[in-house]
Protein backbone atom coordinates (compact mmCIF):
# COMPACT_ATOMS: atom_id res chain seq x y z
CA UNK A 1 0.00 0.00 0.00
CA UNK A 2 2.80 2.35 0.77
CA UNK A 3 4.44 2.00 -2.69
CA UNK A 4 0.63 2.69 -4.63
CA UNK A 5 0.77 5.87 -2.18
CA UNK A 6 3.48 7.08 -3.52
CA UNK A 7 2.98 6.75 -6.90
CA UNK A 8 -0.49 8.51 -6.41
CA UNK A 9 0.84 11.47 -4.08
CA UNK A 10 3.53 11.95 -6.96
CA UNK A 11 1.54 11.80 -9.86
CA UNK A 12 -1.01 13.87 -8.10
CA UNK A 13 1.28 16.21 -5.94
CA UNK A 14 -1.13 16.12 -3.05
CA UNK A 15 -1.99 13.64 -0.16
CA UNK A 16 -5.02 14.53 -0.09
CA UNK A 17 -6.05 14.60 -3.41
CA UNK A 18 -4.28 10.86 -3.34
CA UNK A 19 -6.34 10.09 -0.16
CA UNK A 20 -9.66 10.94 -2.18
CA UNK A 21 -8.18 8.86 -5.16
CA UNK A 22 -7.51 5.85 -3.10
CA UNK A 23 -10.53 5.89 -0.77
CA UNK A 24 -8.43 6.47 2.25
CA UNK A 25 -7.88 9.80 4.89
CA UNK A 26 -5.23 12.02 4.11
CA UNK A 27 -3.60 11.08 7.84
CA UNK A 28 -3.67 7.53 6.62
CA UNK A 29 -1.98 8.19 2.95
CA UNK A 30 0.56 10.14 4.91
CA UNK A 31 1.39 7.53 7.64
CA UNK A 32 1.80 5.27 4.63
CA UNK A 33 4.76 7.85 2.52
CA UNK A 34 6.37 8.69 6.42
CA UNK A 35 6.96 4.69 7.20
CA UNK A 36 8.59 3.78 3.68
CA UNK A 37 11.10 7.38 4.11
CA UNK A 38 11.90 5.32 7.64
CA UNK A 39 12.25 2.35 5.95
CA UNK A 40 14.47 3.88 3.86
CA UNK A 41 15.91 6.10 5.79
CA UNK A 42 15.66 8.83 3.42
CA UNK A 43 12.85 11.44 2.22
CA UNK A 44 11.10 11.14 -0.97
CA UNK A 45 8.91 14.46 -0.95
CA UNK A 46 9.93 17.89 -0.42
CA UNK A 47 6.91 19.50 1.25
CA UNK A 48 6.09 22.82 -0.18
CA UNK A 49 2.76 25.02 0.58
CA UNK A 50 1.27 24.66 -3.09
CA UNK A 51 2.17 21.25 -3.69
CA UNK A 52 4.22 18.20 -3.15
CA UNK A 53 7.74 17.41 -4.62
CA UNK A 54 9.47 14.49 -5.43
CA UNK A 55 13.45 14.34 -3.93
CA UNK A 56 15.92 13.34 -6.42
CA UNK A 57 16.15 9.86 -4.39
CA UNK A 58 12.07 9.90 -4.49
CA UNK A 59 12.09 9.94 -8.29
CA UNK A 60 14.93 7.82 -8.93
CA UNK A 61 12.79 5.25 -6.50
CA UNK A 62 9.36 5.97 -8.19
CA UNK A 63 11.37 5.43 -11.76
CA UNK A 64 12.30 2.40 -10.75
CA UNK A 65 9.00 0.47 -9.04
CA UNK A 66 6.50 2.63 -11.20
CA UNK A 67 6.76 0.10 -13.94
CA UNK A 68 6.00 -2.83 -11.53
CA UNK A 69 3.12 -1.09 -10.47
CA UNK A 70 1.84 -1.03 -13.58
CA UNK A 71 2.95 -4.77 -14.20
CA UNK A 72 0.99 -5.20 -10.18
CA UNK A 73 -2.17 -3.89 -11.65
CA UNK A 74 -2.21 -5.23 -14.96
CA UNK A 75 -2.25 -8.53 -13.59
CA UNK A 76 -4.54 -8.26 -11.08
CA UNK A 77 -7.00 -6.90 -13.29
CA UNK A 78 -6.39 -9.54 -16.05
CA UNK A 79 -6.97 -12.50 -13.39
CA UNK A 80 -10.24 -10.49 -11.99
CA UNK A 81 -11.59 -10.59 -16.01
CA UNK A 82 -10.03 -13.91 -17.34
CA UNK A 83 -9.83 -16.17 -13.65
CA UNK A 84 -6.46 -16.54 -15.01
CA UNK A 85 -7.26 -18.06 -18.52
CA UNK A 86 -5.12 -15.67 -20.51
CA UNK A 87 -4.84 -11.84 -19.93
CA UNK A 88 -2.94 -8.98 -21.88
CA UNK A 89 0.76 -9.31 -22.50
CA UNK A 90 2.19 -5.96 -23.40
CA UNK A 91 5.05 -5.76 -26.75
CA UNK A 92 7.29 -3.55 -28.06
CA UNK A 93 8.21 -3.97 -31.80
CA UNK A 94 9.92 -2.48 -34.50
CA UNK A 95 7.73 -0.08 -36.34
CA UNK A 96 8.73 -1.58 -40.03
CA UNK A 97 8.47 -5.22 -38.56
CA UNK A 98 5.33 -4.68 -36.54
CA UNK A 99 3.54 -3.53 -39.61
CA UNK A 100 4.70 -5.87 -42.49
CA UNK A 101 5.53 -8.47 -40.83
CA UNK A 102 3.71 -9.12 -37.68
CA UNK A 103 0.72 -7.42 -37.79
CA UNK A 104 -0.57 -9.35 -40.77
CA UNK A 105 0.21 -12.52 -39.41
CA UNK A 106 -2.22 -11.83 -36.28
CA UNK A 107 -5.86 -12.88 -37.13
CA UNK A 108 -3.79 -16.34 -36.85
CA UNK A 109 -3.21 -15.87 -32.75
CA UNK A 110 -6.07 -14.33 -32.20
CA UNK A 111 -8.65 -16.63 -33.32
CA UNK A 112 -6.48 -19.37 -31.79
CA UNK A 113 -6.23 -17.56 -28.36
CA UNK A 114 -8.79 -14.77 -27.94
CA UNK A 115 -8.01 -15.05 -24.24
CA UNK A 116 -4.86 -13.34 -24.88
CA UNK A 117 -4.98 -9.41 -25.54
CA UNK A 118 -1.61 -8.16 -27.01
CA UNK A 119 -1.34 -4.43 -26.84
CA UNK A 120 1.88 -3.10 -28.68
CA UNK A 121 4.31 -0.26 -28.53
CA UNK A 122 7.02 0.69 -31.30
CA UNK A 123 10.20 2.78 -30.70
CA UNK A 124 13.82 2.42 -32.49
CA UNK A 125 16.18 0.82 -30.60
CA UNK A 126 16.51 -1.39 -28.09
CA UNK A 127 14.18 -1.62 -24.82
CA UNK A 128 14.73 0.04 -20.98
CA UNK A 129 12.50 -2.48 -19.07
CA UNK A 130 13.45 -0.53 -16.09
CA UNK A 131 11.98 2.79 -17.75
CA UNK A 132 9.52 1.09 -20.13
CA UNK A 133 6.41 -0.85 -19.42
CA UNK A 134 6.24 -3.38 -21.65
CA UNK A 135 6.57 -7.59 -20.95
CA UNK A 136 8.76 -8.32 -23.96
CA UNK A 137 10.47 -6.51 -26.93
CA UNK A 138 10.26 -7.58 -30.50
CA UNK A 139 13.71 -6.20 -31.53
CA UNK A 140 16.35 -6.05 -34.26
CA UNK A 141 19.49 -6.49 -32.20
CA UNK A 142 22.89 -9.35 -31.82
CA UNK A 143 20.82 -11.17 -29.04
CA UNK A 144 23.42 -10.65 -26.82
CA UNK A 145 21.65 -8.57 -23.96
CA UNK A 146 22.82 -9.12 -20.26
CA UNK A 147 20.39 -10.23 -17.91
CA UNK A 148 17.41 -10.88 -20.47
CA UNK A 149 16.21 -13.69 -22.68
CA UNK A 150 17.09 -13.02 -26.15
CA UNK A 151 15.44 -15.84 -28.82
CA UNK A 152 16.26 -15.74 -32.08
CA UNK A 153 12.93 -14.84 -34.47
CA UNK A 154 14.06 -13.41 -37.70
CA UNK A 155 17.32 -13.19 -39.81
CA UNK A 156 17.12 -10.07 -41.65
CA UNK A 157 17.67 -11.23 -45.07
CA UNK A 158 17.61 -8.28 -47.85
CA UNK A 159 17.55 -7.99 -51.54
CA UNK A 160 17.69 -4.78 -53.71
CA UNK A 161 14.90 -3.04 -55.12
CA UNK A 162 13.80 0.17 -57.28
CA UNK A 163 10.97 2.21 -59.10
CA UNK A 164 10.32 1.63 -62.17
CA UNK A 165 11.62 5.14 -63.03
CA UNK A 166 14.62 4.90 -60.99
CA UNK A 167 15.60 1.66 -63.03
CA UNK A 168 14.86 3.62 -66.31
CA UNK A 169 17.64 6.10 -65.69
CA UNK A 170 20.02 3.46 -63.27
CA UNK A 171 19.56 0.49 -65.26
CA UNK A 172 17.78 -2.70 -64.41
CA UNK A 173 20.76 -4.34 -62.76
CA UNK A 174 23.48 -3.12 -60.10
CA UNK A 175 26.77 -2.87 -61.23
CA UNK A 176 30.15 -1.10 -60.24
CA UNK A 177 29.13 1.90 -61.87
CA UNK A 178 25.86 2.34 -60.04
CA UNK A 179 26.41 5.32 -58.12
CA UNK A 180 26.52 5.30 -54.60
CA UNK A 181 23.91 9.18 -54.24
CA UNK A 182 21.16 6.58 -56.13
CA UNK A 183 20.90 3.67 -53.50
CA UNK A 184 18.54 4.78 -49.95
CA UNK A 185 20.56 4.09 -46.90
CA UNK A 186 18.77 2.35 -43.30
CA UNK A 187 20.83 3.73 -40.77
CA UNK A 188 20.32 0.30 -38.42
CA UNK A 189 22.26 -1.57 -40.57
CA UNK A 190 24.59 1.65 -42.64
CA UNK A 191 27.04 -0.93 -44.49
CA UNK A 192 24.32 -3.35 -45.75
CA UNK A 193 24.98 -2.12 -49.25
CA UNK A 194 28.79 -2.24 -49.14
CA UNK A 195 27.89 -5.89 -47.59
CA UNK A 196 25.75 -7.10 -50.42
CA UNK A 197 28.00 -5.81 -53.04
CA UNK A 198 30.68 -7.64 -51.98
CA UNK A 199 28.06 -10.60 -51.34
CA UNK A 200 26.82 -9.89 -55.18
CA UNK A 201 31.33 -9.85 -55.64
CA UNK A 202 30.53 -6.37 -57.21
CA UNK A 203 33.66 -3.50 -57.20
CA UNK A 204 31.80 -0.52 -55.73
CA UNK A 205 33.48 2.70 -54.50
CA UNK A 206 33.99 4.07 -50.80
CA UNK A 207 31.04 6.72 -50.19
CA UNK A 208 27.72 6.05 -48.69
CA UNK A 209 26.12 9.30 -50.44
CA UNK A 210 22.72 8.30 -50.63
CA UNK A 211 19.72 9.89 -48.52
CA UNK A 212 19.44 7.75 -45.33
CA UNK A 213 16.23 6.83 -43.03
CA UNK A 214 16.10 5.67 -39.87
CA UNK A 215 12.64 3.44 -40.42
CA UNK A 216 12.81 1.23 -42.99
CA UNK A 217 9.43 1.92 -43.83
CA UNK A 218 10.42 5.18 -44.82
CA UNK A 219 13.28 4.04 -46.95
CA UNK A 220 10.79 1.53 -48.71
CA UNK A 221 8.37 4.13 -49.72
CA UNK A 222 11.55 6.55 -50.79
CA UNK A 223 12.38 3.83 -53.13
CA UNK A 224 8.77 3.96 -54.97
CA UNK A 225 9.21 7.81 -54.98
CA UNK A 226 12.09 6.62 -57.36
CA UNK A 227 14.55 8.72 -55.07
CA UNK A 228 16.97 5.23 -54.80
CA UNK A 229 17.37 1.59 -55.36
CA UNK A 230 16.58 0.44 -51.43
CA UNK A 231 17.42 -3.22 -49.79
CA UNK A 232 14.50 -4.72 -48.06
CA UNK A 233 13.48 -7.94 -47.03
CA UNK A 234 11.00 -9.76 -48.72
CA UNK A 235 8.14 -9.06 -46.40
CA UNK A 236 8.27 -5.53 -46.78
CA UNK A 237 8.60 -5.46 -50.55
CA UNK A 238 6.32 -8.35 -51.55
CA UNK A 239 3.03 -5.86 -52.32
CA UNK A 240 5.19 -3.27 -53.67
CA UNK A 241 6.62 -6.28 -56.02
CA UNK A 242 3.24 -7.55 -56.91
CA UNK A 243 1.89 -4.12 -57.91
CA UNK A 244 4.63 -2.88 -60.17
CA UNK A 245 5.61 -0.15 -57.76
CA UNK A 246 9.09 -1.87 -56.93
CA UNK A 247 11.25 -4.58 -59.11
CA UNK A 248 13.92 -6.38 -58.00
CA UNK A 249 17.09 -6.10 -59.25
CA UNK A 250 18.87 -9.19 -58.10
CA UNK A 251 18.43 -12.45 -56.71
CA UNK A 252 20.87 -12.19 -54.43
CA UNK A 253 19.99 -11.65 -50.33
CA UNK A 254 22.41 -10.36 -47.95
CA UNK A 255 21.91 -11.72 -44.54
CA UNK A 256 22.83 -9.39 -41.80
CA UNK A 257 24.93 -10.88 -38.81
CA UNK A 258 22.46 -9.57 -36.48
CA UNK A 259 18.57 -9.98 -36.59
CA UNK A 260 15.02 -9.28 -34.72
CA UNK A 261 14.90 -11.19 -31.37
CA UNK A 262 12.28 -11.74 -28.95
CA UNK A 263 13.79 -9.97 -25.56
CA UNK A 264 12.58 -10.25 -22.04
CA UNK A 265 13.27 -9.90 -18.94
CA UNK A 266 13.12 -13.41 -15.74
CA UNK A 267 9.87 -12.21 -14.49
CA UNK A 268 8.17 -11.71 -17.81
CA UNK A 269 9.31 -15.46 -18.88
CA UNK A 270 7.13 -16.27 -16.01
CA UNK A 271 3.73 -15.13 -17.61
CA UNK A 272 1.87 -17.53 -19.75
CA UNK A 273 0.55 -14.96 -22.21
CA UNK A 274 4.22 -14.52 -23.49
CA UNK A 275 4.55 -18.46 -22.79
CA UNK A 276 1.80 -18.80 -25.39
CA UNK A 277 3.12 -15.87 -27.73
CA UNK A 278 6.70 -16.70 -27.47
CA UNK A 279 5.59 -20.38 -29.53
CA UNK A 280 3.19 -18.68 -31.76
CA UNK A 281 5.77 -16.28 -33.05
CA UNK A 282 8.81 -19.17 -33.49
CA UNK A 283 6.24 -20.79 -35.51
CA UNK A 284 5.54 -18.14 -37.76
CA UNK A 285 9.18 -17.45 -38.09
CA UNK A 286 10.25 -21.22 -39.18
CA UNK A 287 7.04 -21.16 -41.45
CA UNK A 288 8.91 -18.50 -43.48
CA UNK A 289 12.79 -19.14 -43.09
CA UNK A 290 12.98 -21.41 -46.13
CA UNK A 291 12.13 -18.49 -48.57
CA UNK A 292 15.39 -16.85 -47.86
CA UNK A 293 17.74 -17.09 -51.14
CA UNK A 294 21.25 -16.56 -50.84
Amino acid sequence: MSLVCLEASARLRSFTAAAQELHLTQGAVSRQIMALESRLDLKLFVRRRDALVLTEAGRYYLDEVGPLLQRLERATANVMALKGRGGSLAVSVGASLGSYWLIPRLPDFTRAHSEITLNFATRVGSVDFKSMPVDASLEFGDGKRAGLHNDFVLPLAMAPYAAPAWIAKNGKSLTSRTPMSALVHHTTVLDAWRKWFDHAGIQIGTGQEGPRYELMSMALNAAIAGLGAVLLPDFMASDALASGRLRRLSKKQWVSPRGYYLVYPEESARLEALTVFRAWLLAQARAGSSHIEL
